[in-house]
This record gives structure tokens, sequence and C-alpha cells, in this order.
């Protein structure tokens, strides 16, 4: 069922590794023309143009884009026993595990009265996208207020589409998890001009603009994210989700076959790709794909996603060439099912998160392992780290310096000043002193130097 890429026997570089690897992704930049007007009407009219907007692509119009708290409120008390208490669970461990992110303010001493301390301070508002398209996203709302909240952010809105069958607003379950939360502005607005209006905000609706916009969203809003991003900061530009699974001979193929499957269920865009050494697992795992896809209820869109060019299996030499391949993937989501899988885990070196064994499945992440599962995707994991607390926060420096300790130090800016063509840095510096004290530091430097 899935395709094949066997790269035994060879030793492919980086740069053909990535190519030979099972990948599709979207092209944003493509989006770019269909998206701007978007966010230039939004831009000029505020909230006006994305009711239109979501009356046009979700076909209902809210009576406002603000939802009321009465709205929210009955949500929560609407909500059942059961899943109340799943929520409160996985809100409960991903703040444990967020709360242990923040940063602690440090400071260096470089000399006597020469200090700098680095401090972090939370962004002040935030705008939190949760989707709602083909599924029911609660916990994409948790994965985006608790860091927020963790971080010490005062003002967050959360933007999830408007839905028919609800009266225009986000979904119930998404509301009620917004109040559990604590949080009281949410806007019933999706897509593209979700992010236009988080960004550019509606002064006459008093919807004020956010500083940072993060979460997950379709093609639509990873463009619009693009296009504001400088106006406000993004987390990152969100592809198709995907999941790699490294697995040896020890591997349970049925377990490593629904692991793919539940992947494949998101979108038909998902990648699922199996990567091992062991071509008897890689036929016993394509069976049981086979065997067990059909029965889900999501069937018709996981067979759309483990068809595509997307997933696959790649057969390797060994474990080596296993961790060479996973590493130029950079899976947004990566398993190991290995012997030994810590110490295998602790080699890989790009991946959004490492789930270890055959007991950290994926959708153990998706929702209540105490993880984020907002995470970079299309092999951004090289460079980018998932959703997590100092995303909602900025390091900022406390130079502090008396005049000892700006003496000291004042030959090297007056000779970097001049070096640089910049004589008026030099003279702020000479301006704090006389010459008889600059002199005494340029002897003191060029008596260290000797020395």
């Amino acid at each position: 069922m899935l395709n094949l890429v066997d790269l035994r026997g060879r030793t492919p570089s980086v740069r053909q590794l990535r190519a030979a690897l099972p990948r599709g992704g979207t092209d944003v930049a493509a989006m770019i023309p269909t998206v701007s007007p978007i966010v230039d009407e939004v831009k000029e009219r505020g909230a006006a143009a994305a009711l239109d907007f979501g009356e046009k692509f979700d076909h209902i119009r809210p009576p406002a884009i603000r939802v009321p708290r009465d709205v929210m409120d009955r949500c929560l008390a609407e909500l059942s026993p059961e899943l109340r208490a799943a929520l409160e669970e996985t809100i409960r461990r991903v703040r444990a595990v967020h709360a242990d992110q923040l940063p602690a303010e440090h400071t260096t001493t470089l000399a006597d009265g020469a200090q700098v301390r680095e401090i972090f301070l939370p962004i002040a508002r935030v705008g939190l996208y949760v989707p709602g398209g083909q599924a029911v996203y609660p916990s994409s709302v948790i994965m985006n207020v608790v860091p927020a909240q963790e971080a010490g952010v005062k003002g967050m809105v959360v933007a999830s589409p408007p839905q028919a069958d609800h009266g225009g607003w986000p979904h119930p379950t998404i509301l009620a998890t917004c109040a559990l939360l604590g949080v009281d502005e949410v806007w019933s607005t999706g897509g593209a001009q979700a992010v236009a209006l988080l960004a550019y905000g509606d002064d006459d609706e008093g919807l004020e603009p956010v500083d940072k916009i993060t979460g997950p969203g379709n093609i639509f809003v990873t463009a619009a994210k693009r296009i504001v991003n400088g106006v406000v900061g993004i987390d990152a530009e969100a592809g198709p989700t995907e999941i790699a699974v490294m697995a040896d001979q020890s591997a349970d193929p049925v377990a490593v076959a629904y692991d793919l499957i539940s992947q494949a269920e998101h979108d038909v865009m998902a990648a699922s790709v199996l990567i091992t050494d062991s071509e008897e697992l890689a036929r016993r795992v394509d069976e049981e794909i086979e065997a067990r896809y059909s029965i889900t209820q999501n069937h018709e869109r996981v067979e759309q996603a483990l068809r595509g060019e997307q997933s696959g299996i790649v057969l390797v030499d060994d474990l080596d060439a296993m961790i060479t391949a996973a590493d130029a993937y950079a899976a947004e989501h990566l398993e190991i099912h290995t012997e030994d899988a810590t110490a295998v885990a602790r080699r890989i070196t790009n991946a959004g998160a490492i789930f270890v064994g055959t007991y950290a499945p994926v959708p153990l992440g998706d929702y209540a392992a105490g993880s984020n599962h907002v995470l970079p995707t299309s092999g951004t994991a090289r460079f980018n780290s998932g959703l997590n607390t100092r995303t909602f926060l900025r390091a900022v420096h406390l130079v502090e310096y008396d005049k000892e300790g700006l003496r000291g130090v004042a030959p090297a800016v007056i000779a970097l000043a001049k070096e640089e063509r910049l004589p008026a840095h030099g003279e702020a510096v000479r301006a704090r002193f006389t010459e008889e004290e600059l002199s005494a530091a340029m002897s003191s430097t060029t008596t260290t130097e000797e020395n």
C-alpha cells in the first residue's frame, strides 16, 4: 500500500536524502496572491470584512466577532463530566511541563561595576489560532493557552472559525475549553481573515491587535501569517502534519501500523513514513495497514494520505542509516521502536518531538503527554522548536555599568568606534571622563596587555 524507497547499499548525501525521502508539502508562496487581498481588506475594514469573509467561506455570519461570556459559560456547563475530566487532566499535565520551561533570570559580572543581567518579559498580547475544519481541537486551545499563561502573558485572544451548526460561534467544546482555562476573549473568525484581524484589530469594535500569533492552520492561515510577519511575530509556518517511525525487527508491526494510520487521519496531505532496516517488518507493517485502515471512521481520508507521495516506507541498511535518514527528514513527530530506544533517541538531532518506545505513541502527545503538539513541520525541525513557554517570552538585557566599569572598557569602545568610522560613538564615552581619567584607563589597558 505504501510507496517504497529502497536506500540499501547506498550512502546518499544529505541533499540526496532530502530529495529521496517521501515528502509532500504545500506551496505557500503560490497562495500569497489569493490571500493578500483578504488581509488588505481586513486591514482596511476590520471586523466587518472578517465577518463578510466568514460568511463567504464558512457559510455563516455570527452575530458578532467577539463571543459573549454567557455563551462560553453555557458551553462549559453543558460539557459532559467525562470530557471535562479529560480536559482537566490534560491541562494539569501540560501546565506542569510548561511551568518547568520558564527560564531563570541571571546576571554576568564582567568586572567591578560592570554587569549584564538577562531578564525574561512576557509578550503583552497574543493571538492564539485554533483550527476548526475537519475536526474539533480543544487540545489545540490547551497547547496554545497554557504556555502563554505560564509565560505570564496578560492579554490573549483565541480565534476559531464560526460553525454553521452552532449559531455562528466556534464549536462548543472549543468555547468550553477556553472558559475552563479562564480565557475571556474569543473571536468567532477563522482562516486568513482571522490572522489579519488579530494583526490589525478594529478600534471601532474594541478589538485590540496582538503582538504575536501562534497556532496551526491550513494553507490560507499559513500564507496570512507569512504576510503579517513583521507587523506581528509568528511562531512558525505550519505545513501538513507528519510522522516518521524508526523501527527495527523488534518492533510490533500492529502498533506501528496503527500509529501511521492515526497520523493519516488528520488530513489527506498528512505524511506517514516508516524508516526501517528490516524488510520483514516493512512487509508486515504494510500488510497490517492494508488490513486495518478501512475500518476507521475516516478511512477515505486515511487512504488518500497513505497512498500519497508524502507517505512511504524507507528501507536502509542498519541503525546508523536509520538515524541519518531520520535526521535528514526532520519529522514533526518521530517515534522510535528499536532495541534500546532511549539511547537511540539521544542520538537524534532533528525532530519536533521524539516519542520513545512502544508505549509513547504520537496520539499521547496530541493530547495528554504533557508535551506540546504544536510542532515544526516540513523539515523545519532542523532549526525550529515546537511551541513552548519561551515562545511567549522576550529575553532582554539590562546593562548596568558604573563609572569605573565603563572606564575599564572605554579604550576598547573608543578603538572599535574609530575602526568602524563612527567617531561619535567614541566621543559619547569620552564625554563622561576627564582626559586624566581616560589616560589612566589607557595606561592600565596597555599594562595588562604587556603582562
